[in-house]
């Protein structure tokens, strides 16, 4: 295959992947129009779906064992795990489009993680799109208003956000000796090891309607996760990350349509600020990179 169609594949498996997260997270608010939302369940139902799928595409590079002989492989389990629970409690507490916009600026802390653990240059536009993304976040959550201040979800979202920067450092470390499908079974496995009885204890039971909604979402993130492992194959990761920056705008507009979600004009701002300083962050690392490179 030319290098030009392999590109193209890419772009498009990239394409379904952030198509994929998109429709993982609305489907999770639309969990919500059921009543109280189970998220330990949610959690677990991406678990075993995630892993399902892993058996069944990379049945031959699987290393099982690996996920808890290996302590690298266990950290990224559990880290990856607890992200899965905050960042679905905070989607179904503060709604689609600002929960996901607070977590991904994780792409602005991964950068400054890795400057610390992996001795990365720290670029300027990686602190310029973090004063940007910081501005947002305080924007979007009304922390600047004299008679407003954030609620715990808002800060269980930027804790969701800096738990995704640590685990994409630490996937960075781990590609050196394990298989992709390793690295992400271990999310999925450890979601179940801490969701698990949670999920057990709190159950209720649902209606069929809501267990055809819980396979969905495991669906949709495994499709996610794999097209994105797939793409990033043969698709530089600066442009397989601003690809990803659409997840955040399709389920802001997601959650305007198909759930009356509204912001002010001042959390819109915020929004952009975020939008605009992670994906500065990306664009500039990348165009630095290039011509380093060249």
């Amino acid at each position: 295959m030319s290098a030009h169609l392999t590109h193209r594949r890419a772009v498009g498996l990239m394409l379904l992947s952030a198509a994929s997260f998109t429709a993982n997270v609305l489907l999770v608010r639309a969990l919500g129009e059921f009543g109280e939302v189970n998220v330990w369940l949610m959690a677990c139902s991406r678990g075993l779906v995630g892993l399902a799928m892993i058996c069944a595409v990379y049945w031959r590079q699987f290393q099982p064992t690996h996920l808890w002989r290996r302590r690298k492989v266990v950290e990224r389990g559990i880290a990856g795990g607890l992200g899965i629970y905050v960042t679905y409690l905070t989607v179904v507490k503060l709604g689609a489009g600002r929960a996901i916009f607070i977590s991904n600026t994780y792409v602005v802390w991964g950068a400054l993680l890795a400057a610390w653990m992996l001795q990365e240059k720290l670029r300027p536009a990686v602190i310029a799109g973090g004063v940007a993304a910081l501005a947002g976040i305080g924007l979007l959550t009304n922390v600047f208003a004299a008679d407003a201040h954030p609620g715990l979800y808002d800060l269980l979202a930027v804790v969701g956000a800096l738990l995704s920067a640590w685990v994409v450092v630490t996937i960075r470390q781990l590609h050196a000796t394990e298989h992709t499908s390793t690295i992400f079974a271990a999310q999925c496995a450890y979601a179940l090891v801490i969701c698990g009885l949670p999920a057990i204890l709190s159950f209720d039971p649902l209606p069929l309607l809501a267990w055809g909604v819980l396979l969905l979402v495991g669906l949709t993130a495994g499709i996610g996760q794999l097209a994105m492992t797939r793409a990033f194959r043969d698709l530089p990761v600066a442009e397989g990350s601003l690809i990803q920056m659409l997840v955040p705008l399709g389920t802001a507009l997601g959650g305007m349509l198909f759930f009356h979600e509204h912001f002010a004009l001042h959390e819109m701002l915020g929004a952009a600020l975020i939008l605009g300083g992670t994906t500065y962050t990306v664009v500039r690392n990348a165009t630095t990179a290039n011509a380093e490179a060249e």
